[in-house]
């Protein structure tokens, strides 16, 4: 009995033991679980969380609704969640994780892939359409607005008619691989910047680089 208490009442604690919401944020990576989507171009919100754990040394552990890990830059607190609900149904851990920890819609940042932009090519927006992606498209319906923080990292559209679920679900080519580890360092430094500077001057900083 004592240990059902414990074990209640530590999933009741926040991770993040900061009060001021403010220095508290959110970064969720979208994608599939299982290693058949690992290496797959929907994944790549949690490719570039993966690399931020490594490069920040911190770990994910299984969670109610996702893999969560938590680090601290420059003074504010992060909590980074990679959704265990599948794309489709990611608004429900992305709001259930906010609502938990008490983090503020403008200190939410969703990474996901794109296929209206080129390869590589890395854009911050504050608000917008779901672009026919799935897993915003969930987002946007659970939190009732569009106007969140979404970083989209473009992987190209190289697909004939029909082809784009096969195209998104297939594996980086041999030369996408072999440009990644560049693109997801410079997707970690975006991730940071937003958490230190700010999105406005994230955004003027590594918009189209």
């Amino acid at each position: 009995m004592i240990r059902f208490i414990k074990t209640w009442f530590a999933k009741k604690q926040p991770l993040i033991q900061e009060t001021d919401s403010m220095k508290k944020f959110l970064i969720a990576g979208l994608g599939n679980i299982g290693s058949e989507y690992e290496e797959t171009r929907h994944n790549i919100g949690f490719k570039v969380l993966d690399f931020l754990a490594e490069q920040e040394s911190f770990s994910f552990e299984s969670a109610k609704l996702g893999a969560v890990g938590t680090f601290k830059h420059k003074g504010k607190s992060v909590l980074c969640l990679k959704p265990s609900t599948y794309m489709n149904l990611s608004g429900k851990s992305v709001n259930y994780w906010m609502e938990k920890e008490k983090i503020p819609l403008e200190n939410v940042l969703i990474i996901t892939d794109d296929i209206n932009l080129p390869f590589g090519t890395i854009r911050l927006k504050t608000k917008g359409s779901d672009g026919g992606h799935n897993g915003l498209k969930d987002v946007q319906n659970t939190l009732q607005t569009s106007q969140y923080n979404r970083f989209r990292f473009g992987v190209g559209a190289e697909f004939s008619k029909g082809k784009q679920v096969d195209y998104v679900l297939g594996q980086w080519n041999d030369e996408e691989r072999k440009a990644l580890p560049e693109r997801l360092k410079k997707s970690a430094e975006l991730v940071l910047s937003f958490v230190f500077s700010g999105v406005k001057n994230t955004m003027n900083q590594f918009n189209g680089s």
